[in-house]
């Protein structure tokens, strides 16, 4: 059976969930009808436009733009800062509301996940009836609108939950990607960021179509080892699955807020190096191992993203929860200035369980190390041995 993907998207989620706060607690007005923001706290981001009503965006606003300029152009714009608290409320309503119906649903950010439906289509039949059942019982019962994409994979099913907005349910079945999703300009890719696809566009690709069709390898010098998979990815080809695990709640996160915007990958590099050593050290700590890593972004429009992996041997090894960070970071970075870095270990276990190729050792070598590495700075002092690449990234 081909698999049946699902990606629920909220619409305008901050001014969407705003707009119901406001109104339960006795707000005369409903400002998604209105010329408003969601503004950020202009105290530590200067004041930016976080999220924006449909008459807001009619007159010219635009998400991440000052406040400032905002109001120039509509001085009768009404401003509303964010609350986060109450949109980690809604968002929680949501993936319950969800859950009803399967455990085959991953979270892929505060307000959308992907939601896997080939196992219960027997339950509930056609999956586009569903999306539809479903969509009214979102709006009547929790008061917002979300966007439905269906599709036979994870990438296919976010494109399309992106075709026309608000309140639809849209599908891109792989025999839909040529009809659909080629003729798209190249920027509307998912992962494509704004430098990615500028560079494309001066190759003259402009298109998705013009991409899906090009040999990876004329692709290599401009995009080195993600040259394929950007291939791949116009011919709307993923094979990832929707992870779903129950995971232990006690999983071991580090997140980095920086200083300035990061936009350049080799830059997020550097503070995963430092991320993967924070979270390798404290699971150690535990005596534990992780079966899952997930690598958080955080953009400068305050859009949190997050993408994860089930590796087939669990680890506590800074040099594979490494590895595992950059690939993570390499197949969902879209290119956009980032201002928040993290890494998060799930689905911990007490015991290492190594399943081994013929061609393969078991790496013990490296943890051998590390446990050494542990024991010496716990003894002496957390400094006394750092990792030679932060040494070499200090002395820069």
């Amino acid at each position: 059976m081909e698999r049946i993907i699902m990606h629920i998207d909220v619409n305008n989620a901050f001014l969407s969930w705003t707009a119901i706060d406001l109104l339960e607690k006795g707000y005369p007005e409903d400002i998604r009808k209105i010329s408003s923001i969601i503004g950020g706290d202009s105290s530590k981001r200067r004041g930016i436009v976080l999220a924006k009503s449909p008459v807001a965006k009619q007159k010219g606003i635009v998400t991440a733009e000052t406040i400032y300029s905002a109001k120039r152009k509509d001085p009768s714009l009404k401003i509303f800062p964010p609350n986060h608290k109450m949109y980690k409320k809604r968002s929680d309503q949501l993936f319950n509301l969800l859950l009803k119906y399967t455990p085959d649903i991953e979270i892929a950010s505060i307000d959308e996940c992907y939601l896997d439906y080939t196992k219960v289509k027997s339950l509930y039949g056609d999956e586009i009836e569903f999306a539809y059942k479903l969509k009214e019982e979102i709006k009547n019962k929790l008061k917002f609108t979300v966007n439905i994409g269906i599709a036979n994979n994870k990438l296919c099913a976010k494109m399309a939950s992106d075709f026309q907005k608000p309140d639809k349910v849209h599908t891109l079945y792989s025999y839909e990607v040529k009809e659909k999703m080629y003729p798209l300009p190249i920027r509307d890719l998912f992962t494509v960021g704004r430098k990615s696809a500028e560079k494309l566009e001066n190759i003259g690709i402009k298109t998705i179509k013009d991409l899906a069709e090009q040999n990876p390898y004329n692709l290599k010098a401009i995009f080195k080892n993600n040259a394929i998979r950007l291939v791949e990815i116009a011919q709307g080809i993923d094979n990832e699955e929707v992870t779903s695990e129950a995971f232990n709640p006690k999983g071991i996160s580090n997140e980095l807020t920086l200083e300035e915007d990061l936009t350049e990958i080799e830059d997020i590099y550097k503070v995963l190096e430092k991320l993967s050593d924070m979270v390798s050290k404290r699971i150690r700590k535990e005596k534990k191992y992780a079966r899952v890593i997930c690598v958080i972004l955080k953009d400068n429009t305050f859009k949190r993203y997050s993408h994860q992996k089930k590796i087939k041997n669990p680890t506590n090894n800074y040099s594979e929860i490494l590895k595992y960070s950059k690939e993570l970071l390499q197949e969902f970075y879209k290119n956009e200035p980032i201002r928040l870095v993290g890494i998060r270990l799930d689905d911990l276990q007490e015991e290492k369980t190594y399943q081994i190729s013929l061609f393969e050792k078991e790496p013990k070598q490296d943890e051998k190390v590390e446990e050494l590495m542990d024991s010496i700075n716990k003894k002496y002092g957390k400094e006394l041995l750092k990792r030679a690449s932060f040494i070499d990234n200090e002395n820069k």
